[in-house]
């Protein structure tokens, strides 16, 4: 026996699905669809580029500052309706350009009248054109759920005997007519029978075109609408099966047109990948996307009325139909023979596609994608002439911004790894393939003086320029800001050529493959990032599988996959160091900052000419010469002093302009010179971190002998800040600290 309070709950969702079925409209006579209908004719008459171009508007949109500009993010493609796992896990990382392309040509459909062309995405295998495709398709099935994006259809309903007595056309069975009120709710014991279409017509489709034209533009005067509706709702047609029942209804009513409409049901559908319902994926297989097949012989139909018992009735199904009203995607498009989608060129001009007894009226965005090396051989093609102007390209290249890329890594590949992730694992792997991806930049695409700087820009250097803004610390103030400023211009330079960059390197799916062999290790007790070295060494013995490891070597380190490994390695040093001194104490992380605060106030009064105001004595006073030369030694700018100081507050004065609303922020405008600080204050104790690095590692490895109580309480107390403040754990400490001791601490201790 079911226990009374598991029925009580049983009875209540039952309630609150009714209650929400209801508030929904899920089901609507003809006449309660024409009220909602002109309630906002805008909404109720979306051809499928204005619904899917409407909800890129819907979720919104914000910008992004990256080092390369400005750019547009749809807020959509972050899936702010998932749950925080799923939203990391599959959200699209970067790709703020195919982002802004895609609303771009959404927003010619929608000027032109309807999805005239197929949208192909292409780019490099892995550059996240299928989760393009799939956030959108996620967001569609969302948004037609909300009170902003619902979607109807129609179907017919035919009632029993009893409820249509005599009607002209069914005089075998029925009466006189029954007029009271529309079939639409009737419920399914009081209803012989139900013609589903399944092409899902807009209900409008019913009214004659001239008379639905009418309707249609009185509706958006009354409702202040500028503009026409879509051409697909002024000029469509029922399909062929809702053709055929709507004339033989004609007929049978002698032409009352309000008798047939008794006759239409009106449902709300909601788009679901899924069920392939307004959002389909197509692989590459060689079948065909729409057909038709009769249906008059199913018994279910069976009990229609006399006149429609003789009509032979098609259904249309595939790809094409489900997809009506959103979105088909054809992944890898360009992996078919071009004759398996040649059908697309017609499809895509007149919005139709031909079956055997009928043209069938299409009403979705085509979305393809393709890699390079497939869209290379399709433009050698003698049909590719004639395709183009069907064709929107959009290129999807692999991300360049290894902080994009690193996001990607933490939220896709890490949790998979089931294992506790040292820090830095990730940010090796996203580093290593931005690495793979960056093109020697081309002097002569530049005047001077950038031509110089540019001619000298390593792909390591490029590295950091694109993913944090970091200019080379080898350039003066001057050749600095100019760099920054051309970073957009840079990052553009090879858009015109066919092997543009970011379309040739390490794919995300091959580090996919590297993190999570590197947490299988079995000299590391986690995802640790000199087991990503080890397994990035691997990686590149595979010079036959990977173009990009064919790639020739360039001036500035550019293809050089050897010396891309050294440079991690020593990078990876200098931030483990970094976080050891930091984390030991014997370096206090305020002294350099603070005197480098002291610095900058005493030189821009020495540069003003004017006295400092003593905080203990109240007197002004001369700028600090002594402290002055102090900061400058360390800065190994003794020679240069005056340059320097003049430079330094040409940086305050441009910040000022730029940033009028912001306080100065020292550790952004003078990172070089507060790096160059630290490490000379650091220099003076970097025996004694080294020799406490010594001492953890020992405690780790449970090699405690001769240790006092101040020794062992020193290294648990390195151990404890290595894991509260950058998220180590004993195993990733331990190899932290061995790798410092090995690589650079084994002179200072010996």
């Amino acid at each position: 026996m079911v226990p009374v309070g598991i029925l009580d709950d049983l009875g209540e969702i039952s309630r609150d699905i009714e209650r929400g079925f209801n508030e929904e409209r899920r089901v609507l006579s003809f006449e309660e669809y024409l009220d909602l209908f002109a309630s906002d004719p805008v909404r109720y008459t979306r051809d499928a580029a204005r619904y899917v171009r409407d909800m890129f508007d819907h979720y919104g949109r914000t910008d992004v500052e990256r080092p390369a500009g400005t750019h547009t993010r749809f807020r959509l493609f972050d899936l702010p309706w998932r749950q925080d796992g799923e939203r990391r896990r599959d959200a699209l990382v970067g790709q703020e350009s195919v982002q802004g392309e895609l609303y771009r040509v959404l927003s010619n459909f929608v000027r032109e009248g309807r999805p005239n062309r197929l949208i192909l995405l292409h780019g490099p295998n892995g550059s996240a054109k299928s989760t393009v495709a799939a956030a959108v398709m996620s967001a569609l099935e969302h948004y037609s759920s909300l009170d902003d994006g619902p979607l109807y259809r129609f179907h017919w309903v035919f009632p029993t005997e009893g409820l249509l007595k005599g009607a002209i056309g069914f005089a075998d069975k029925r009466g006189a007519r029954a007029k009271d009120k529309s079939y639409a709710h009737l419920p399914d014991d009081q209803i012989d029978s139900r013609v589903h279409m399944e092409v899902r017509d807009h209900p409008l489709f019913l009214l004659p075109a001239p008379q639905r034209q009418v309707v249609l533009e009185r509706a958006y005067e009354r409702a202040g609408v500028e503009g026409e509706p879509p051409e697909w709702l002024l000029r469509g047609r029922v399909s062929h099966k809702g053709r055929q029942v709507l004339d033989t209804l004609m007929m049978s009513y002698d032409g009352d047109l309000s008798e047939v409409l008794r006759h239409v049901q009106i449902e709300r559908y909601f788009i679901s990948r899924r069920y392939r319902v307004g959002a389909v994926t197509l692989g590459p297989q060689l079948s065909i996307d729409a057909g038709e097949r009769q249906v008059t012989s199913d018994r279910s139909l069976a009990a229609l009325p006399t006149s429609l018992q003789a009509v032979t009735l098609f259904e249309a199904f595939g790809e094409l139909v489900d997809a009506t009203g959103g979105v088909l995607e054809f992944s890898d498009l360009l992996k078919r023979p071009i004759d398996a989608f040649k059908y697309l060129q017609i499809t895509a001009e007149t919005g139709e596609v031909a079956l055997r007894s009928q043209n069938l009226q299409l009403n979705c965005v085509l979305l393809g994608s393709g890699n390079e090396n497939h869209l290379a051989a399709f433009r050698e093609h003698p049909e590719f002439a004639s395709f183009r102007g069907r064709l929107e390209l959009v290129r999807c290249p692999y991300l360049r911004s290894w902080t994009d890329e690193l996001a990607i890594y933490d939220a896709q590949i890490a949790p998979q790894a089931r294992t506790h992730v040292a820090p830095h694992a990730t940010e090796l792997a996203a580093m290593f393939a931005t690495l793979t991806r960056m093109r020697r930049p081309d002097p002569d695409a530049y005047e001077k003086p950038l031509s110089a700087i540019v001619s000298e820009l390593t792909a390591f250097e490029k590295m950091d320029l694109y993913g944090s803004g970091t200019t080379p610390a080898r350039l003066d103030d001057e050749s600095a800001k100019l760099l920054s400023a051309n970073v957009p211009v840079i990052f553009r330079e090879s858009d015109p050529y066919p092997i543009y960059e970011g379309s040739i390197g390490a794919s995300p799916r091959a580090m996919r493959t590297v993190l999570l062999d590197a947490a299988q290790s079995e000299h590391y007790d986690c995802l640790s990032p000199f087991a990503v070295l080890d397994e990035l060494d691997k990686l590149c013995e595979r010079t036959s599988e990977y173009e990009w490891l064919q790639q020739e070597r360039l001036p500035g380190g550019y293809h050089d996959h050897v010396q891309f490994r050294e440079l991690l390695k020593a990078r990876l040093l200098d931030m483990l160091e970094d976080e050891v001194r930091v984390a030991s104490g014997l370096v206090e992380e305020t002294r350099y900052s603070d005197l480098f605060d002291r610095y900058i106030t005493h030189v821009s009064y020495w540069v003003k000419g004017e006295k400092v105001r003593n905080e203990v004595t109240g007197a002004h006073e001369e700028p600090d010469a002594r402290l002055m030369e102090e900061v400058e030694a360390l800065l190994g700018s003794t020679d240069k002093a005056e340059p320097l100081r003049h430079s330094l507050i040409n940086r305050v004065a441009a910040w000022a302009i730029d940033n009028p609303d912001e306080p100065m922020d020292n550790e952004r405008v003078f990172k070089p010179q507060l790096a160059k600080l630290r490490d000379a204050v650091f220099s003076e104790r970097r025996v004694a971190v080294a020799k406490l690095c010594r001492d953890a590692v020992l405690v780790l490895s449970g090699d405690t002998g001769g240790f006092d109580d101040a020794r062992r309480s020193a290294a648990d107390g390195l151990v404890g800040e290595m894991k509260s403040r950058f998220g180590y754990e004993d195993s990733s400490v331990k190899d932290a600290g061995a790798a410092l001791l090995r690589e650079r601490y084994a002179e200072l201790l010996t």
